[in-house]
């Protein structure tokens, strides 16, 4: 258990050499002291990483609080609550979605759903549940996020409806001191407020309060998950262990440009990608380098693959035949293979923290500081001039598109050319953009359904099929809090379709506009900044029915790239 198999080719003597070094200069050690100096970086930088260096000792910290969380799991059951509904963004949402995917709910625990999606469709679902009988969980390290402060507007309205007359009493926050959710948490009289330690930034917070909450709301241990942590703390004190190995090998093989992480999960933690996508990309994706996680691609052949990879396969327990039979294949081959597993009983809090130390590590050595997100507030500050446009014109602000068909329209900045006017033509005219070395990121502004999943899974497959290139799927505004960061800080080696939809509206309690103009917003800001950085993007804007528009829209990559084949 818990060993770390490295096959690294022909960066096997860099990364021997490295870890040699960071082990003389007991780099593992001063991490778990909490050196801020080992990222580099002038005072203000090392002053910025001293306030969030609080993630590495969190699991012993809240190991003291695990009864607290428990005891308030216990009093929300008894009070009649059957469902957790957690609004949140980012660190504060993939963690808990994780631990209700891979856990489920356990005996004496509630249901957890998590709303981090914009869209009106996917506001409207979530606020479907009895508001009587819902727990809701508001999460935000800053308490002013603008999705996580929208969605408690539209639900504390929605429980003030409901006949009880205390909607404070379904209420609860997790936030750090000091901020504007505490302030409202507090007039509001929510059940309990949860104040978090400040210096705990939220992409490593899953060991704080903003997991452990959750974790004891669904029924599980937070003590326990603390104890796994604890245990992988200990372990990399010693020697380094796995966390010190990986993190080189994984900053080594980015800088020789082996820095598409391919990432290969049990089954049953699939979930785990979504989380290690997020703290891998916005910790590294920073001043033009950075570790592109791979998340959801199915395992292939050798030949399917262009020499920018690496696979990191981790196991609960040990590895299918079929699994590791590709693993082989892959590093006989000449691709990087990094695997270790973990005991099926494993509740994921070694693993969290596992990824934490390996992603410190490797931004170490790639020499970024990964505890900031220095491009992350672009798309912020675009999203409110579209909003501030709104706002004077009373409507969304839209240039004319490049090409027209019917329910489809494509747009596509100056410095992008394009030519021809069918659907076949525009996926055409996108896989041409990708070369060597570069990754096809497809970025849906839509509510999720397994039909709409499957049809943009399908333009994925396309795309990497015809080129071998690297694909992510990321959904619109969760990823501008993860590999956002990564598509304008990293290198300009990504192709970047959008994916919009219409899909009604619901209001914002308090705002002159509803969900259809902020989730609208956040997609032209986002599109805005890929644009004034030059970067490859390309928008299709699907009208009408969704589902058919997307499968027309499957159907023309497919078509396509089969003759590019």
């Amino acid at each position: 258990m818990n060993r770390l198999r490295l096959r690294a080719g022909s960066a096997a003597d860099v990364i021997a050499a490295r870890l040699q070094e960071l082990r003389e200069s007991r780099f593992a050690q001063h991490l778990a002291e909490c050196d801020v100096t080992l990222w580099g970086g002038d005072d203000a930088a090392r002053v910025s990483i001293a306030n969030r260096l609080g993630w590495v000792r969190s699991a012993e910290r809240m190991r003291a609080r695990a009864g607290e969380f428990t005891a308030f799991a216990r009093e929300v059951a008894e009070a009649g609550f059957t469902r957790v509904l957690l609004l949140g963004m980012g660190g504060s949402s993939l963690a808990p979605e994780v631990l209700a995917r891979v856990h489920g709910k356990r005996p004496g625990g509630l249901e957890l759903h998590v709303l981090d999606d914009t869209s009106p469709a996917a506001v409207r679902e979530a606020l479907a549940g009895d508001p009587t009988r819902t727990l809701v969980l508001v999460a935000s390290k800053s308490g002013g996020t603008v999705e996580v402060t929208s969605f408690e507007r539209a639900a504390y309205a929605r429980a003030e409806a409901a006949p009880d007359g205390k909607p404070g009493q379904a209420f609860t926050a997790i936030t750090d001191p000091g901020t504007a959710l505490e302030a409202l948490a507090r007039h509001r009289g929510y059940r309990r407020v949860f104040t978090n330690p400040a210096d705990i930034g939220g992409r490593y917070s899953v060991l704080s309060c903003f997991g452990l909450v959750p974790a004891a709301l669904l029924g599980l241990d937070p003590a326990a998950v603390c104890a796994e942590a604890v245990a992988e703390l200990a372990a990399f004190e010693r020697d380094g262990g796995v966390a010190l190995e990986a993190g080189v090998a994984l900053g080594e093989l980015a800088r020789s440009g082996s820095d598409k992480l391919t990432l290969v999960l049990p089954p049953e933690w699939t979930a785990l990608g979504a989380w290690i996508e997020q703290l891998v990309a916005e910790s590294t994706g920073k001043k033009g380098r950075g570790i592109l996680p791979v998340d959801g691609e199915p395992l292939g052949a050798p030949a399917e693959y262009a020499g920018d990879r690496v696979f990191v396969a981790v196991g609960r327990g040990e590895f299918a035949p079929g699994v590791q039979a590709s693993l082989d294949a892959l590093a006989a081959t000449g691709h990087p293979v990094l695997q270790w597993v973990w005991p099926e009983s494993h509740l994921l809090g070694g693993e969290f923290l596992r990824w934490e130390l390996i992603t410190a590590v490797a931004s170490a050595v790639l020499d970024v500081n990964p505890f900031d997100e220095p491009n992350v507030s672009e798309a912020k500050a675009a999203t409110q001039r579209v909003l501030a446009r709104v706002r004077e014109s009373r409507s969304l602000p839209e240039a004319a598109p490049r090409a027209e068909q019917p329910s489809l329209a494509l747009y596509a900045p100056g410095h992008v050319h394009l030519s021809g006017v069918t659907e076949r033509e525009w996926a055409a005219a996108c896989v041409g953009l990708i070369g060597a070395r570069d990754y096809f990121a497809l970025l849906a502004w839509l509510h999720r359904t397994p039909a709409r999943a499957a049809a943009l899974e399908r333009i994925r497959a396309a795309v990497h099929r015809a080129t071998r290139a690297a694909t992510t799927l990321g959904y619109g505004p969760r990823y501008l809090h993860s590999t956002g960061q990564l598509h304008k800080g990293g290198d300009e080696h990504g192709v970047f379709l959008q994916v919009t939809t219409e899909e009604g509206d619901e209001p914002i309690p308090g705002e002159s506009h509803g969900f259809r103009v902020l989730h609208s917003a956040q997609a032209a800001g986002d599109y805005d900044v890929l644009s004034a950085r030059g970067r490859r993007v390309l928008r299709v804007h699907v009208s009408g029915d969704p589902e058919a528009g997307l499968e027309r829209l499957a159907l023309a990559f497919e078509q396509e790239t089969a003759l590019l084949r």
